[in-house]
């Protein structure tokens, strides 16, 4: 019941009171960026969603305006990434606008991250599970290592969390997640079993 009903009703809430709550961050982030770099506001790219959907994902703009290899992942120090930027990743406030995605439908608070749409080539077994559920903000791979996982190692916590989906389960990664923006990721970086 919680999977097919109650998860989108608790995600539509949650979401609804945490834009409430998070909107002077939201404001002062988006003042930050404007005055230290030059560039739009978001930043919205093509990402991959429930029955491999595409929408666009919102996040606040954390790098320069330079083209990039949208394959690399992007870690601490690098370059491109501003100032103000670097805040923003570490307590993933750059992802907060996602709060609008999740309002509108195309994610879950909880869920798989939602990857570019070439990806989908790229799954194996593990990896297809995670198209059979809205992607979340934040999700279990998320809570064990993040990108300092390989695919391979994601995609088998994403097949682990579709098939154990339950309110206890979205509320303990919460938490986590909490606890990750404020101590940071490396800190909890898990391998999952073979």
């Amino acid at each position: 019941m919680y999977r097919n009903y109650l998860k989108r009703l608790f995600d539509f809430i949650i979401a609804l009171l945490v834009l409430l709550f998070i909107f002077p961050i939201l404001l002062i982030s988006a003042v930050l960026i404007k005055i230290s770099s030059q560039g739009p506001l978001f930043f919205l790219q093509e990402r991959l969603g429930k029955n491999g959907e595409i929408f666009s994902v919102y996040k606040f703009r954390t790098m320069t305006d330079k083209k990039r290899d949208v394959n690399r992942e992007i870690l601490k120090g690098d370059a491109e990434v501003t100032k103000v930027g670097y805040y923003l990743r570490r307590f993933k406030i750059d992802e907060l606008p996602q709060i609008l995605n999740i309002l509108k439908g195309d994610m879950s608070l909880v869920g798989p991250r939602p990857c570019m749409p070439f990806q989908i080539n790229e799954f194996n077994e593990d990896g297809k599970y995670r198209i059979l559920v809205k992607p979340g903000m934040t999700g279990l791979a998320q809570t064990k290592g993040n990108i300092y996982l390989s695919w391979e190692e994601r995609w088998k916590y994403d097949r682990q969390y579709v098939e154990n989906i339950s309110f206890l389960l979205d509320l303990q990664i919460i938490l986590k997640t909490i606890l990750i923006v404020l101590l940071g990721e490396e800190k909890f970086l898990k391998r999952p079993n073979a």
